[in-house]
């Protein structure tokens, strides 16, 4: 599923059209569309320019600017990629995917919509209120929260560390291998309660948070090499990167979740 990172990838993707004039909307699957058609959405778009994007979460703002004197205001593009969303910067005339589902088109290339289930979608904004509604339920975004907001909101109500972390309404970006990333970093155990954490673990959770995240946002994904527990989720035989220990895997908030027993004692 993409979280913080990735959409901080397809952010770079996008940047790609910055500046730059739609020519054409082509929807071939307008279930990806959330309470707009495959006509009004193309007609709100075409000839509009692309501003820079910007990320809140997982989610990906795209505001547009209208050509000299048109009319009316030029919307917003909210994307979200669901579990297996993704932005592609193609050429022209390379092969429509199957699961390429929206294609903007400017004079340097092609800008396409991806994705196999189609679970989120794409939103049109006209108005910013409307933008607002949107990401109204949305906590602050990870990789900007400072340390002592960070504490009161993942403390103030009493529940398991990991679900509090994924809860997008808490804290914006954060997903399932992002949480294990940060609780395996911090050694703490995914099973503990939020009330439980003392300053200095909270301290050091925050801490390494905007740490993982500074390093995966810079490749656009959590890395899995040998030195992350990313790269240890598909093996046979798991083993902690950092003290060789078997990782555990158990359901925690209906989440596959991995941690080290030694490295995060309960």
């Amino acid at each position: 599923m993409p979280e913080l990172p990735d959409v901080a990838g397809f952010r770079r993707v996008a940047e790609q059209a910055t500046g730059r004039q739609v020519r054409e909307v082509r929807v071939h699957d307008a279930q990806v569309l959330r309470g707009i058609g495959a006509d009004a959405f193309q007609r709100a778009l075409r000839r509009r320019y692309f501003a820079e994007p910007r990320r809140h979460g997982k989610w990906l703002l795209i505001a547009t600017a209208a050509a000299v004197n048109a009319s009316p205001a030029p919307p917003t593009l909210l994307l979200h990629f669901g579990m297996t969303g993704s932005l592609q910067w193609c050429a022209h005339g390379d092969e429509l995917h199957q699961h390429d589902r929206l294609v903007f088109d400017f004079a340097a290339g092609e800008l396409r919509y991806r994705d196999m289930r189609k679970l989120t979608g794409i939103h049109l904004a006209r108005e910013q209120d409307e933008v607002d509604d949107l990401l109204a339920e949305l906590g602050p975004d990870a990789q900007e929260i400072g340390t002592d907001e960070f504490a009161e909101r993942l403390t103030r109500t009493r529940r398991r560390l990991k679900p509090a972390l994924m809860d997008q309404a808490v804290l914006a970006g954060i997903g399932n291998i992002c949480a294990d990333e940060i609780l395996w970093r911090a050694r703490i155990d995914p099973n503990r309660s939020t009330t439980d954490l003392g300053a200095a673990d909270l301290d050091r959770l925050h801490r390494e948070m905007r740490a993982m995240l500074r390093e995966a946002v810079r490749v656009g994904r959590v890395p899995d090499g040998a030195s992350w527990l990313t790269g240890h989720r598909d093996e046979p035989d798991r083993r902690c990167p950092r003290c060789s220990s078997a990782l555990r895997r158990m359901r925690i908030g209906g989440r596959s979740t991995l941690w080290c027993p030694t490295c995060q004692p309960a």
